[in-house]
């Protein structure tokens, strides 16, 4: 993923150095981390987590949303650069199950045009706990707009 990628999703996220709960109680360290284990034992870098080892945690994380986002896309979807990543961002934000089964990808795998898509179908992922977010209509909207930047780079489907 882009730099730009990266900076989307970490604005959204901020550095977390000690496991903390999340606004819906879900406890995360790092950019957005979600814990697996009891304290996130499972995380191999020391507490309080710096700025570098959070990167590289939020680097490792990437894989699995990048790769579950490139399986659940059709390969007749051409999406760019600023596309591909401000849906990994969603994805990262609402997990890979919540986005392998949305409308958002079955419209965009329908053959829908994915600026339509996206504009109609992110906006409807901004509830936290039974509640429009604020933060998430936010970050929806840096998605949506990310997503309408155009660029030359493909990065879906993969060569």
């Amino acid at each position: 993923i882009s730099s730009a990628t990266v900076n989307l999703i970490k604005g959204s996220e901020s550095l977390v150095p000690i496991p903390s709960p999340d606004p819906i109680g879900l406890l995360t360290v790092g950019y957005g981390h979600k814990c697996l284990k009891p304290q996130c034992s499972e995380v191999t870098f020391p507490f309080p987590l710096s700025s570098s080892t959070a990167s590289q945690l939020f680097a490792q994380d990437m894989t699995q949303y990048i790769n579950c986002l490139h399986r659940s896309i059709s390969k007749s979807v051409v999406l760019n650069d600023n596309q591909f990543g401000a849906l990994v961002s969603w994805t990262y934000n609402a997990g890979c199950e919540g986005m392998g089964t949305s409308t958002l990808v079955k419209r965009l795998n329908n053959g829908e045009d994915p600026n339509t898509v996206v504009a109609q179908e992110l906006p409807k992922w901004n509830i936290a706990k039974k509640k429009i977010s604020k933060g998430l209509v936010n970050r929806r909207n840096r998605e949506i707009s990310f997503f309408q930047t155009p660029s030359n780079v493909v990065a879906h489907p993969l060569c």
